[in-house]
């Protein structure tokens, strides 16, 4: 399973997209997008959410 990202609670603040080890993470239309065949789920993102808009 990959990270989801619920898209009304991001804010396109960014931290996610660095916080990913394996650079599964991108800005599409200023919200995060997974990469669901890069996601290793290691929760890197989660923590990084500001508002909580990231989860396993």
């Amino acid at each position: 399973m990959a990270a989801i990202v619920d898209a009304e609670k991001c804010t396109g603040c960014e931290s996610c997209v660095s916080a990913c080890p394996t650079s599964a993470i991108a800005m599409t239309d200023g919200v995060a997008k997974v990469n669901a065949d890069d996601c290793i789920d290691c929760g890197a993102c989660v923590g990084e959410c500001p508002v909580e808009a990231i989860s396993l």
